[in-house]
C-alpha cells in the first residue's frame, strides 16, 4: 500500500529527527534474510539503543539532506536497513555482528560525524570497544601507577618490619 503526501511527510520528519540526534548511520542491503533473522536484528538494536528503519530510499535521501549525512544519498538504493545511533560505534557493531551469522546482510556504506564509510570503514568502527570498555581501560590505566606506589610502599614497610624484628 503506497503512502499518501501527509504520510511521506511524517516519515520524512521522524527520519530527519532521528538523524539530528545521530552520530553514524549505517545502510545494509537485506535481500533474502528471513522474517525470524529480521526479527533478531531489530531485538539486537533495541538493546544497544540504535533504531532500524526500512524506508523508501527517496524518503530516507529528503530526510539526509542538508545533513552531515548527505553524502549517503549516492549509496542509496535497493532494498536497504538503515541502523541510526547516537551512539558512534553502536549501528556498526549491530550490522557487523548479524553480518558473521547471516551472509545475506550485505554492510553497504556508513557514515560517522559527517564522514563517509565503505564496507571496510563500517567494519573498522565495529571493531572500536564500546564507551564503557573505553573508560575501564582509561581509569585501569589511570589506577596502574597509584597501585605500583602502594604496592612499593607495602614492600618498603614489611622490609622495615623485617629489619626491627630482626634487631
Amino acid at each position: 500500500m503506497s503512502l499518501n503526501l501527509d504520510d511521506k511527510k511524517a516519515v520524512v520528519a521522524d527520519i530527519s529527527a532521528m538523524v539530528a540526534k545521530a552520530q553514524t548511520v549505517v545502510l545494509a542491503e537485506y535481500r533474502g534474510i528471513k522474517v525470524g533473522d529480521l526479527t533478531k536484528l531489530r531485538k539486537d538494536a533495541r538493546e544497544r539503543s540504535v533504531d532500524l528503519q526500512v524506508v523508501k530510499n527517496t524518503l530516507a535521501r529528503r530526510a539526509v539532506d542538508g545533513t552531515p549525512f548527505a553524502s549517503l544519498a549516492s549509496e542509496m538504493t535497493g532494498p536497504l536497513i538503515y541502523a541510526i545511533s547516537e551512539d558512534a560505534v553502536a549501528a556498526a557493531k549491530v550490522f557487523a555482528d548479524f553480518a558473521k551469522t547471516n551472509d545475506k546482510l550485505v554492510i553497504k556504506a556508513g557514515n560517522y560525524a559527517g564522514k563517509s564509510l565503505d564496507k571496510a570503514g563500517v567494519a573498522a568502527l565495529a571493531n572500536i570497544p564500546s564507551r564503557e570498555v573505553l573508560l575501564a581501560q582509561v581509569v585501569g590505566m589511570m589506577q596502574a601507577p597509584v597501585a605500583g606506589f602502594a604496592r612499593a610502599l607495602a614492600a618498603v614497610a614489611a622490609k622495615k618490619e623485617e629489619t626491627a624484628a630482626a634487631a
